[in-house]
């Protein structure tokens, strides 16, 4: 199984793209600004998308994407997403003002997207040209928010992606019943914006070196910190390094490929 990083930062900038990732070529995982560098073909390879929350970095490319592929795809799009993920999307975007409501379009029938609804502990079989395992888990932002853990249908070990999270035992609690082969976990803002990182429930490097205190002494597996904004990227990186020397701390750059 084969996850391309397609954006990864906090924030828009050269260079930095808003969260996506492409698992294989027939899952995406949110739909940030780094959609946008797929290509026409690419894009209408993807059937599934599955979506950790609502919040505009994370679903900015799904309205233009879906109008980029549409007219050239023979089934609809599914988007997997948490109930009140779905319900904003459709009041807030697809509502016929931001944008056409795709899930009518050409008809009730036959639309081009299909919204279904997704739940913390569910698991789900995706995956038209590759099959894969996917795991809902929990997270906690100021929305309605979750995370995943992805593993190849034939079996491999399981890309866990933590989704816009604070402080979690709920996720630890499951994340180390899994066998992880890598870990890709948000760090938004750096110390200095502690306060503000509680207030919009998103780590810092303080409370991202609490939250991997959390991981089993048995489990050993690289860690991507992601949603870092490209001003604070050096200090927030600056900050964790070598303050858990146990663990594998790498930095997640859009390109990347992780291969499990």
């Amino acid at each position: 199984m084969q996850v391309r990083v397609l954006g990864c930062s906090g924030a828009i900038a050269k260079d930095c793209r808003t969260t996506s990732f492409l698992i294989d070529r027939d899952l995406l995982v949110d739909a940030g600004t780094g959609v946008g560098d797929l290509s026409l073909r690419e894009m209408i390879d993807i059937d599934d998308v599955l979506l950790t929350h609502s919040h505009l970095d994370h679903i900015a490319a799904l309205p233009l994407m879906l109008d980029a592929v549409a007219s050239r795809r023979t089934r609809p799009l599914r988007v997997h997403a948490l109930p009140e993920t779905i319900a904003a999307l459709r009041a807030h975007v697809f509502n016929n003002i931001i944008w056409p409501d795709f899930s009518n379009i050409p008809s009730r029938d036959a639309p081009f997207v299909v919204f279904q609804e997704i739940a913390v502990g569910q698991t789900l079989r995706l995956g038209t040209q590759n099959p894969k395992n996917i795991e809902v888990l929990p997270a906690f932002h100021t929305v309605p928010a979750c995370g995943f853990a992805v593993s190849c249908a034939q079996g491999s070990r399981q890309w866990v992606f933590s989704g816009d999270t604070e402080r979690n035992q709920h996720f630890w609690n499951r994340v180390n019943q899994l066998d992880v082969g890598a870990l890709v976990i948000e760090t938004a803002f750096s110390n200095r914006e502690q306060a503000l990182a509680e207030r919009s429930r998103h780590l810092s490097p303080a409370t991202l070196i609490e939250e991997l205190a959390c991981i089993g002494a048995d489990k050993h597996y690289p860690i991507y910190i992601t949603h870092t904004k490209p001003a604070e990227t050096a200090e927030i990186m600056s900050q964790i390094g070598g303050s858990i020397a146990e663990r594998d701390i790498r930095w997640l750059e859009a390109d990347d490929i992780l291969v499990l």
